[in-house]
């Protein structure tokens, strides 16, 4: 294809960065016989730590699925899911709750926070949950570099969505995981909120050498990220390095078939 992807199939991972999550063969199908769909189709991945990797494609091309396989929220059919020593889809379901609650963060694009909970209440929950002593300096940073403070004894009810989006992210990186993914994070914000939360992710990335994966729909979204991974029909079709929300939409362009 005459698109600004470099290769077909998995995409690089550039030789300086550690691999924070990889997974092999990941297939996943729904329903049986004439109505079987296969969301996710032998799926190999390499994610590079300490970068934001963006995830694009047409609706019901098995984004969503990929990613909650990814943060071990579903078993795939066949297939392996590494995060450090850990294969996700060879744990018990005792094993993989305790290996997301330390390893894997996830932030949903509903916000999912405790509404009877405080922010601060929210964030810190994760540490509870998985018996993990709180880190107060780590608290602050994350509370200063999301600018969240006044939202540390506000319930969600009170926070702006961009408010309780940071709030969950704040959560999701409490536990300092290897990887957070993240599904269409900014969905439900507005133009200004949705530029904030993507500028704090890359910054997680960068100052704090986290690994973030992202289910967008939005190329002005994915041009945030260090790289794009084009999605269609199961499988990883291509990617776009140092991503423009041009060339994500020659891209998407490409994969549909449509010449600009």
């Amino acid at each position: 294809m005459d698109t600004p992807q470099e290769t077909a199939g998995e995409g690089p991972t550039r030789a300086s960065a550690p691999v924070a999550l990889t997974a092999r063969g990941l297939t996943k199908t729904f329903g049986s016989g004439s109505a079987a769909v296969t969301a996710v189709d032998h799926v190999d991945l390499d994610i590079p730590g300490g970068e934001l990797t963006a995830i694009m494609g047409p609706s019901g091309s098995g984004k969503t699925t990929l990613v909650h396989l990814l943060a071990g929220l579903d078993r795939p059919d066949s297939g392996d899911v590494w995060v450090g020593n850990d294969n996700l889809a060879t744990l018990s379901d005792k094993q993989l709750a305790k290996v997301r609650g330390r390893v894997v963060g996830f932030v949903f694009q509903g916000f999912n926070l405790i509404q009877t909970m405080t922010g601060r209440d929210n964030i810190v929950l994760p540490l509870r949950l998985n018996g993990l002593g709180q880190d107060q300096e780590w608290l602050a940073t994350l509370v200063e570099m999301l600018g969240i403070d006044r939202e540390l004894d506000r319930r969600p009810y009170e926070m702006s969505g961009g408010q309780q989006q940071r709030v969950a992210i704040a959560r999701a990186l409490i536990t300092r995981p290897r990887v957070v993914l993240a599904d269409e994070p900014t969905g439900n914000l507005d133009t200004h909120a949705s530029a904030e939360i993507l500028s704090h992710l890359r910054v997680s990335c960068r100052e704090l050498g986290q690994s973030v994966v992202m289910v967008t729909h939005d190329p002005t979204a994915a041009s945030y990220a260090s790289r794009v991974l084009l999605f269609a029909d199961g499988r990883v079709e291509g990617h776009i390095t140092d991503p423009s929300p041009e060339s994500v939409l020659a891209g998407l362009d490409a994969l549909a078939g449509v010449e600009r």
